[in-house]
């Protein structure tokens, strides 16, 4: 039975070379998409499209966009694009990220964002279906009845969203094709799945369509090396990473560790010692890690959960060749 398992590059240090090998690597391999960041390096759309053309079946995906930094019918002309050039293998992710990133680097006032999030979809699926913009239903602006002056694309472009909170998640239920939550526990899928089933019986759709696609961290290391670095990882985001993920941990049971790894983190003083207060529930909650063949293993496992699409992160700051042995490692295959 074919299991689906995507692949996502990390923004940070972008060597565009090495990662256009990674995705021909991972098309030959058998992985169902390679996914992109779009932050404040590259731009995602010129990348995926270099990707499109070195690779054959691989389906290409934006993990994610901001629905600030470009005006809604924007994304629609590079999704359009984008599909006909890649033959159809696009596959749009999109959120509403921070305040932080679309004031403080786009200049773009953080306001709604899920109704944002919402009329990006509405303004997308419209342009692509070859319908009048005006027919789009949106809500914070009033469209005019343009078309996009393309062929709609024969295969359709499924919209996944990135969301944590309640209302986010209900929407996409509602309107969009696929879930992809962030360090999210695995075993607590159920819940998310819930507010996805309310969404979709509000709007009248099978909940059972819409497909979760995870961001999976995993790190296929020997013994303390593979828990030292998922201590690593776990602290920034917590630590890090503003308030989003520390509440989402905390509704799930993790507050007094979160809380003790935020206190340690935002003092440089302190910092080195937040990822020992990362428990070994929360390395096995939120990461993948162990030796190679357990972390494969493992994966294959918590598919149980709901994991229809786990997309793995690829690890950050590595030369090539250990990239590549990354790729290998977890590529998508039968195991005993």
């Amino acid at each position: 039975m074919h299991q689906p398992t995507g692949l996502l590059a990390f923004w940070k240090n972008y060597d565009r070379k090495t990662y256009l090998e990674a995705a021909i690597l991972a098309d030959r391999l058998g992985y169902d998409s390679f996914w992109l960041p779009e932050v404040w390096g590259y731009e995602v759309f010129s990348l995926l499209t270099e990707i499109a053309l070195n690779t054959k079946r691989i389906k290409l995906g934006t993990g994610i966009v901001n629905v600030y930094s470009r005006s809604p019918a924007l994304i629609a002309m590079q999704a359009a694009t984008l599909q006909e050039i890649s033959g159809g293998r696009l596959m749009l992710g999109i959120g509403s990220s921070g305040k932080n990133v679309v004031e403080g680097f786009h200049g773009r006032p953080f306001d709604k964002p899920l109704t944002q999030v919402r009329d990006v979809i509405r303004v997308v699926r419209t342009l692509l279906d070859g319908q009048p913009l005006s027919e789009a239903d949106a809500k914070l602006w009033n469209y005019r009845p343009f078309t996009l002056e393309v062929k709609p694309p024969k295969q359709k472009v499924p919209i996944y969203v990135a969301a944590l909170k309640p209302k986010a998640i209900q929407s996409i239920g509602e309107m969009a094709d696929g879930w992809m939550p962030v360090f999210w526990p695995y075993e607590k899928l159920e819940q998310g799945r819930k507010w996805i089933a309310e969404g979709a019986q509000k709007a009248g759709r099978n909940p059972n369509t819409i497909v979760t696609a995870p961001f999976t961290t995993a790190i296929p290391l020997p013994g303390r090396q593979a828990a030292k670095k998922a201590r690593e990882l776990i602290a920034f985001y917590v630590g890090g990473m503003g308030e989003y993920y520390k509440e989402l941990l905390t509704n799930f049971g993790y507050g007094e560790e979160c809380e003790r790894i935020a206190e340690l983190y935002k003092d440089k003083a302190t910092r080195s010692q937040a990822e020992d207060a990362v428990t070994d529930a929360m390395i096995e909650a939120l990461t993948v890690s162990g030796n190679p063949l357990h972390c494969v293993r493992e994966l294959r496992r918590r598919r149980e959960y709901g994991l229809d699409l786990p997309i793995i992160t690829l690890p950050p700051n590595l030369p090539g060749w250990a990239l590549k042995a990354f790729i290998v490692t977890m590529a998508p295959r039968r195991f005993p």
